[in-house]
């Protein structure tokens, strides 16, 4: 498959942990990861967290989730993402699980310091501070997977 339609995947996936396996004809991986993201999201609370966020009150936001359970959503979130992409071709990208990988930690390390760091004396709580987490851990995984790639290039294969 071509680049556009591993785009496609990867926006389905944003979208809804599943999609894209249902897009790639993966049918019970799909079922597996819509089942999954739904429980994991009734028991963290997530979507009750949401509301407030957006309103700008990361405090309530992080009131509202049950910590034990967000604590899985970026790595299952991600990972669904990954899975997806692959399917739709991306095992011949080398090295394309890297930015993926690198994002789930940074996620779940937004997670983490959801409730303590503060930009500009707000707290932006458990969806936002994630969500900017996730973001620049994938473009740092992507300035690792180039370096990965460069030190491959010039290391002599054996």
């Amino acid at each position: 498959m071509g680049r556009e339609k591993r785009a496609e995947i990867i926006f389905w996936s944003i979208a809804f942990p599943g999609f894209g396996q249902f897009l790639n004809k993966k049918y019970a991986k799909g079922f597996l990861f819509v089942l999954l993201e739904f429980i994991v999201n009734v028991q963290a609370r997530l979507n009750l967290a949401i509301i407030p966020s957006f309103h700008g009150l990361g405090e309530t936001a992080n009131a509202t989730v049950n910590y034990q359970w967000i604590m899985f959503y970026p790595c299952l979130y991600l990972f669904s993402m990954y899975d997806a992409y692959r399917d739709a071709g991306g095992e011949h990208v080398r090295y394309a699980f890297i930015p993926f990988v690198v994002s789930a930690y940074c996620g779940t390390i937004g997670v983490v310091f959801s409730s303590s760091f503060e930009i500009s004396g707000r707290i932006f709580g458990v969806i936002w501070l994630p969500i900017l987490f996730h973001l620049s851990g994938y473009l740092i995984g992507l300035i690792i997977r180039a370096i990965v790639l460069r030190t491959i290039k010039a290391t002599p294969q054996t």
